[in-house]
């Protein structure tokens, strides 16, 4: 991949679309087409075009007139545990409907290298940790999130058979939890992790009263569950009848050290808090696609692919790849109450966490086996701690 190559990014509106445009900016690529659906992104020195891509007619005409060289299909409908178990339907129909359309453009209009983002959910819901690449489809997924895992299953088998029958050079990554700048903060939609900043910043505010402050961040991003619709007219009550539905509610006032006056707030999340996750800076799963899409070819990875000579393959892999579908994570995870305890100590929220055993809180545990990233040369530079300030820290300034 050159300075000059033609690259296509596609959802370059979303989490990982975004922070792939800006690694190829920030490394100074200069022909780059970051392609959007509704939303589009603030970006300068690249084309963005509005394209739906579960039109196959829109898709097919994108790949025909801009011809691009390499692709990242980060483009996806996603969601946490509760989009996913809400919307089925959709998730799995828009997320096969992209796969379909651009891994078969891709392949109809010669390009020369794609790059399949997936989600580590395709792997079995009780699989051995931590999960290595061979796992996938050896067991039962897990229940809520079945129709995007089943997708996403469906984009890496896609990716793995136009190889072995047209030649192409398709691999997939499979990223573990993410964060980072531009994610989704609706609490109805979003993962773990930025649901739980937004919480317990909402909770902070709370704490001190500061209802202008609730309502400008009730402003800036949708709040879900048809709340947004009770803000026509608020006042504390309302405010306070919406936070109680988010889990977020105060019973007494105290006064701190520092003699201000506190609501005494406790922040309900949902589950046990016990099962364990693993999380990735967005920026560290940028880095990591380009040096993929650089350094790493299909036929490196499978004996099945039609130009493999295993003789000369690129990389000592064991076991080999036979599906090209490359693990990305750090090798550390920790349960969610560690990392609600985390979350609240870095925004500043004194009260106290329950915990919601009666809602669903996904599979036990999803540690991804990095051995084979590694071996290929690559591995995350960002720590969590200072990732979530980051986060933060974006958060309060955005």
């Amino acid at each position: 991949m050159k300075k000059h190559s033609k690259i296509a990014v596609l959802g370059a509106s979303g989490l990982v679309g975004s922070a792939i445009v800006r690694k190829l900016l920030e490394r100074g690529y200069e022909n780059i087409i970051g392609t959007y659906r509704s939303r589009k992104p603030n970006f300068d020195g690249i084309s963005l075009l509005q394209v739906d891509l579960t039109s196959q007619e829109q898709t097919q005409k994108l790949f025909h007139q801009h011809k691009p060289d390499y692709v990242f299909l980060a483009a996806a409908k996603v969601g946490g545990i509760l989009a996913n178990n809400t919307y089925k339907a959709e998730f799995i129909y828009e997320n096969m409907a992209i796969a379909l359309n651009v891994i078969h453009s891709a392949y109809k209009y010669g390009v020369k290298k794609l790059l399949n983002l997936g989600s580590s959910c395709i792997y079995p819901k009780h699989a051995p940790q931590p999960m290595k690449e061979q796992y996938l489809l050896t067991a039962p997924l897990e229940p809520t999130n079945e129709p995007y895992a089943i997708a996403k299953i469906a984009a890496i088998k896609l990716c793995r058979y136009y190889n072995e029958q047209y030649g192409t050079n398709f691999l997939s990554v499979m990223p573990t939890n993410l964060y980072g700048p531009f994610d989704n903060f609706n609490l109805e939609t979003s993962h773990v992790l930025p649901a739980l900043i937004r919480k317990f910043h909402l909770s902070k505010l709370l704490e001190e009263g500061d209802y202008e402050g609730i309502m400008s961040d009730f402003k800036k991003y949708p709040i879900g569950f048809g709340l947004n619709q009770k803000l026509d007219s608020p006042d504390k009550n309302s405010i306070s009848q919406i936070l109680k539905h988010l889990g977020i509610k105060f019973s007494n006032s105290v006064n701190n050290f520092e003699g201000q006056t506190l609501n005494k707030v406790t922040v309900t999340l949902w589950g046990s808090g016990k099962v364990y996750r693993e999380f990735l800076h967005v920026d560290d799963l940028a880095d990591a696609c380009l040096f993929i899409m650089k350094n790493v070819d299909a036929w490196s990875l499978s004996p099945y692919h039609p130009k493999i000579n295993i003789e000369h393959r690129s990389f000592n892999l064991d076991p080999i790849l036979p599906d090209y579908l490359i693990n990305i994570g750090t090798g550390e995870d920790l349960t969610i109450d560690e990392l609600a305890h985390i979350v609240k100590n870095i925004v500043g929220f004194k009260g106290e966490i329950y915990y919601d055993t009666s809602k669903p809180e996904g599979t036990p545990r999803k540690l991804l086996d990095i051995t084979n990233i590694r071996k290929l040369g690559w591995s995350h530079k960002i720590g969590l701690k200072e990732g979530i300030k980051k986060v933060y820290e974006w958060y309060k300034e955005s």
